[in-house]
């Protein structure tokens, strides 16, 4: 499985266990660490952001799990906020059990004065956005989505204009494509450090975002390539 950057690069792609096995060689053997790796996903995803709603502006909700996935939609609702961009959150655990990157995330907003949305503000406040952004589950899924993630998913299918999801469409299994369950019906996708094998099936605009990972980490798992991004830290890609 393969994709081609914008300008013809040939990149890889990577199943779940891969990205996995990268990810902890990049924090345990080079020392990146997880806040890092998420800023700069974060503010991949911000800039993108931006650049959609130059053609529709306005407000912008960010749908954000308690891992990884949801720690870089968190972030990058900071980085909207700072461009004077009106972001709201809707968490899909309490506050009390995100994870120890995402809790950090949040404080940050939240002494900002963003609070996350309370349950009975989450429809009407997906209706009236330009823009949804999926950062619920990302990689991490592990069967059917469930509970109040679940019902995120679906509350963005009904009622959201457009939707980009951050890695990878929360409920689409990251190796196969697959969705075993409700899934998130996203517009546009940017998938971190390499695509996942399972993007081949998205038919849905594809951009790659560079996070900071040496690849010196890919030679790590037997996987060489070119560096795709040149000057930019977010290219448009396509499946082969």
């Amino acid at each position: 499985m393969a994709f081609y950057s914008d300008k013809g690069v040939h990149i890889p792609a990577l199943s779940t266990e891969q990205m996995r096995e990268v990810d902890r060689i990049a924090v345990e053997k080079f020392n990146l660490g997880i806040l890092q790796m998420m800023e700069n996903a974060g503010r991949n995803l911000a800039q993108l952001s931006s650049t959609l709603l130059k053609d529709v502006p306005g407000t912008v909700v960010v749908l954000a799990g308690p891992g990884g996935n949801g720690g870089g939609g968190i972030c990058c609702a900071r980085h909207l906020h700072n461009r004077g961009i009106e972001v709201s959150i809707a968490l899909s655990k309490p506050e009390t059990e995100l994870g120890m990157a995402a809790t950090s995330q949040l404080s940050v907003l939240n002494n900002s004065g963003i609070k996350p949305l309370a349950e009975n503000e989450i429809e009407a406040e997906i209706s009236r956005s330009s823009l949804v952004i999926d950062a619920l589950i990302g990689y991490s899924l592990r069967g059917a989505p469930r509970g109040k993630a679940a019902e995120l998913i679906a509350t963005c299918n009904e009622v959201a204009t457009r939707v980009i999801s951050l890695d990878i469409p929360s409920g689409m299994d990251s190796t196969s494509g697959d969705t075993p369950g409700v899934a998130v019906r996203a517009d546009i996708t940017l998938t971190l450090a390499l695509p996942k094998t399972g993007l081949a099936k998205f038919s849905g605009d594809l951009y790659l975002g560079d996070i900071g990972i040496p690849q010196e980490v890919y030679k790590e798992i037997g996987v060489e390539f070119e560096q795709p991004f040149d000057d930019r830290y977010w290219i448009p890609i396509q499946n082969s």
